[in-house]
């Protein structure tokens, strides 16, 4: 069988390339792409500023930061929850008024009502066919309201403004007083966050003279090149950035600090989330998705 060409149309094949092309044009159906290296940022970069990171720090979790965008994240989200609080205890605040108000109105009604029927009861009898009488007086006279009139009263039109619809303020849930991770959606707190240090690969060079290269840092027992394919750790006691494989041969022996001498426990050993390499064999999620409308039948 002959190989179908990507944009041949005098074949009665539909190519799958003719039809991927055909999906991305009509606007429906999720729409899936494969990211590039370019779109990814290193393994030494801030999640935050997405550039190299001057003074790192690391949460549990093993996202990299840079210290001071990490620390004016926290404290927007603070003063971001603390007015969020003032809205939600101004919003209790009237709740609780105009229930009150509802509950004086409410009793104020039944007292109304109670005096209402206390003046209706009468202690001297009344001759029926003196109050009939009277009542169709009043109807022949026309003090009784005609259904017409009762219903003029009516005020069927939408657009007047005592029959417009008002509409309510929105509800206000309690926000939690926790500060959340931006990558991880997990509690963080400024305590918790561990300074990194990084093993210049030449420490002879400046930073940016430093940045410039593309191999920048090594790990700090073997010395070997860290790149984003390879699997990295820092070691909470001293901010040691190592390889995977020096922990997995080395490091997980004597579960001690190699630079402190500092004994280690598993959550001591925190792996460093890494970015993506462009190639299939990397190891981390690549792949970009937009879900859009779907056609059914």
């Amino acid at each position: 069988m002959t190989r179908h060409g990507k944009n041949c149309t005098a074949g009665a094949v539909y190519t799958y390339h003719e039809k991927k092309k055909d999906t991305a044009a009509s606007g429906y159906g999720t729409q899936s792409i494969r990211l590039g290296k370019d779109a990814i940022k290193d393994f030494d970069c801030c999640c935050l500023s997405l550039q190299p990171c001057q003074d790192p720090v690391i949460t549990p979790d093993g996202y990299l930061y840079e210290k001071q965008a990490i620390l004016e994240y926290i404290l927007h989200q603070k003063r971001e929850i603390a007015k969020k609080m003032k809205a939600y205890e101004r919003q209790k605040q009237a709740q609780k008024s105009s229930s009150q108000l509802e509950s004086k109105s409410e009793e104020r009604e039944r007292v109304e009502r109670f005096k209402t029927r206390e003046n209706s009861i009468v202690s001297k009898p009344i001759n029926p066919f003196t109050s009939v009488t009277g009542l169709l007086l009043h109807i022949v006279d026309g003090s009784v309201g005609s259904p017409s009139s009762t219903s003029s009263h009516s005020l069927p039109s939408f657009w007047i403004p005592s029959l417009t619809p008002e509409a309510r303020p929105t509800q206000l849930k309690k926000p939690s007083k926790a500060v959340l991770c931006p990558m991880s959606g997990q509690p963080i707190k400024m305590n918790e966050l561990i300074t990194v240090r990084f093993t210049p690969l030449d420490p002879s060079l400046d930073r940016v003279a430093l940045l410039t290269r593309q191999d920048r840092y090594v790990c700090g027992v073997t010395r070997d090149v860290l790149a984003n394919s390879i699997p990295c750790a820092v070691l909470r006691p001293s901010g040691t950035v190592v390889t995977q494989e020096c922990v997995e041969m080395l490091i997980k022996k004597d579960m001690m600090d190699p630079v402190t001498g500092d004994k280690l426990s598993e959550r001591d050993i925190i792996p460093l989330q890494r970015g993506g390499t462009g190639f299939a064999g990397s190891g981390v999620d690549l792949s970009a998705q937009e879900a859009r409308p779907v056609m059914q039948v």
